[in-house]
């Protein structure tokens, strides 16, 4: 099957106007006549949701959480990025454009990246109607700051939450609709599966996670917004609800999944502080802005860091890069933190840390100053750890943090499946193969506010639908294949919990195929990945019953799909072997062992066909052409 990315032809900057123009356009009246069903409430889907409610179609929308504010959005600190000039540093569109294009090590196409910086700027007009409140200095300007990976200060933040308070307008904005005649809203369902029907996606099956009853929805076109696979890795920055069930269930159906091995580590989280965490606590990126990272010059230096004097502390990032020093980007950041660690100058009681240093910023703008920018952040870091950071330095860590992979979507943002779109971070991203800070809520903002509403009707005026009720045998067998998993599971009653087993294949993931990769571990991967699953398909036990809210449930069938993603995500980063994003192949790097992209053989997004559980999947290759930017290795010295 050969892909189409249906990129209009035409120059960059006129592509997205012109392909909206060219669009097919559904007359006011007809639109009450068709189905969205939107799975997921984050930023892309209350923001897509509440979009197209406003335009007439009669719309369902699916939530894990009690309510959709609880999205993991809502965990986002740092801000979110747009082109808007205000500090008169030089950002523009362009700019923004080919810092994600380089940020992402030029893996993404061109085209999304163009529009997702183009359309930016509406982001934060329409976020600051919504009553957001970013923050403003003394003049009553938007405060904008930089990120790593950029020269500018492109990215508002709101104090306190940047993802809280973007999440609450998007929120509103969806709870305005649901108020009226278009759109539903069903809390505490989980996706089961796709329902596909004549070669189109037409509806789903959720359980309901109160009284474990399967119900199945039927609509014109299905739109999934539900987010990453970092919690495949057990320990992530992620929501501990956030899974890969109903992107999975896609891709089980003929979806095709693409990039699965590039995620994002991000390198200012909490370290691991014990056996029993399970989750790791993400701090904002701002915090790059004025904190100086560093080790000690000497391996095993177990003295407080107070007690080592300046001129016994490397800080290794303003000395390798010094053009950008602290702020280069979180794949470069992480991948210098792990190799600090591993040469024996990591600090802490596991060695599996860095210092972030505020002591000169105190310094030079005083502790008021320091209070006002990150007072949230270093008041939540002293109740986790019991360490003040206004006298004495964090300790950070790489985490993952983010899924550059997803299900592939072409311009319009459908997959290959006819009828299934899919948002924000669920579909393989405008990112490339690492994202820069602040990018995931623009991308997510973006695609729901200002791309599907467009596309959407594009697809539903040529869609042709057959009427389709739930009754039909095309439901039915979904159904009685989600009830069969369900009851497998439980009937299993072995001796090993659930989280034992996530932990087990985490720890693989994080050790094989997570910042420094090699050939020969992800051979030994792909042969531990079916014996784990094997295991667990004998030797889980799941307490409790199916008809009743149990979260043990929930869990083994994420725990169930994370172990089918896995072997996947291995096959994917065995096939790309170069060092991109933030994964060093050892087999690929320089004189100086820095990440060595391989352009000629490796322009290509992985997209990947299911073939069964255990089977080997099918790679398509969707070549990447490079029209408007040099393909150049990064460098931020």
């Amino acid at each position: 099957m050969k892909l189409n990315s249906n990129v209009p032809k035409g120059k960059l900057k006129d592509k997205w106007t012109q392909y909206k123009f060219d669009m097919k356009l559904v007359n006011p009246a007809n639109k009450r006549k068709f189905n969205i069903i939107v799975v997921g409430t984050g930023l892309a889907g209350a923001s897509a949701a509440a979009s197209y409610s406003e335009l007439g179609y009669n719309v369902k929308v699916f939530c894990i959480q009690d309510s959709p504010r609880r999205a993991h959005s809502i965990a986002a600190q740092g801000g979110i990025n747009a082109a808007k000039n205000y500090p008169n540093d030089g950002d523009s569109i362009y700019r923004l454009f080919y810092d994600t294009i380089k940020g992402g090590d030029y893996r993404s196409r061109e085209a999304n990246v163009y529009r997702l910086a183009e359309v930016s700027n509406n982001i934060v007009d329409q976020c600051v109607a919504q009553g957001v409140p970013f923050a403003r200095d003394y003049g009553g300007s938007l405060s904008t700051r930089s990120f790593g990976g950029a020269l500018v200060s492109r990215t508002f933040y709101a104090r306190g939450q940047t993802g809280q308070q973007l999440l609450l307008g998007a929120y509103g904005a969806l709870m305005k609709e649901a108020s009226g005649p278009n759109l539903q809203i069903f809390p505490r369902r989980e996706m089961m599966e796709l329902v596909v029907h004549e070669g189109k996606a037409r509806g789903i099956v959720v359980r309901n996670l109160i009284n474990g009853e399967l119900e199945s929805y039927a609509a014109d076109m299905v739109v999934l917004a539900t987010g990453g696979y970092g919690n495949v890795y057990f320990l992530s920055t992620n929501a501990m609800s956030s899974n890969t069930s109903a992107v999975w269930s896609a891709h089980k159906k003929g979806a095709f999944f693409a990039n699965p091995c590039f995620v994002q580590i991000h390198p200012t989280c909490m370290p691991v502080h014990g056996d029993y965490q399970s989750k790791l606590t993400l701090m904002s990126e701002s915090l790059r802005n004025d904190g100086r990272v560093w080790v000690p010059k000497k391996k095993g230096d177990k003295r407080h860091p107070n007690d080592i004097p300046e001129n016994e502390r490397d800080y290794y990032l303003e000395n390798k890069y010094p053009t950008f020093g602290n702020l280069v980007p979180r794949d470069v950041a992480s991948r210098n933190a792990n190799e600090q660690c591993e040469l024996g100058k990591g600090v802490g009681n596991t060695g599996l840390a860095v210092y972030l240093d505020f002591k000169e910023a105190t310094k030079r703008i005083g502790l008021e100053a320091i209070k006002a920018k990150y007072g949230n952040l270093f008041d939540m870091y002293k109740q986790i750890t019991g360490k003040d950071p206004y006298t004495e330095p964090m300790m950070i860590f790489p985490a993952i943090h983010y899924t550059m992979g997803g299900l592939w979507v072409d311009y319009n943002l459908m997959s290959n499946l006819p009828g299934l779109f899919v948002l924000g971070e669920a579909n393989f991203s405008d990112h490339g193969a690492n994202r820069l800070g602040a990018s995931a809520l623009m991308q997510g903002l973006a695609d729901g506010y200002f791309v599907a509403p467009y596309t959407a009707g594009n697809y539903l005026a040529q869609a042709d639908n057959n009427e389709l009720s739930t009754d039909h045998e095309v439901f039915q067998k979904a159904e009685k294949a989600a009830k069969e998993k369900i009851e497998k599971l439980l009937s299993i009653k072995g001796k090993r919990t659930v989280d034992d087993f996530h932990k087990e294949l985490g720890k693989l993931l994080w050790d094989n195929c997570g910042i420094v990769r090699k050939d020969e571990d992800l051979k030994k991967a792909l042969k531990e990945i079916p014996k784990i699953r094997e295991e667990f398909w004998k030797n889980v036990i799941i307490p409790g019953t199916a008809d009743s809210f149990n979260q043990t449930l929930e869990r083994a069938i994420r725990v169930a799909d994370f172990l089918e993603m896995a072997e996947l995500m291995i096959h994917d980063a065995a096939d790309r072997r170069e060092s991109c994003g933030c994964h060093l192949r050892e087999e690929s790097q320089t004189n100086e062992g820095e990440a060595l992209r391989k352009d000629k053989k490796y322009s290509y997004v992985s997209a990947w066909e299911f073939k069964g559980v255990g089977k080997e999947p099918k790679l398509h290759k969707e070549e990447l052409t490079f029209e408007d930017v040099e393909l150049t290795q990064r460098s931020y010295k």
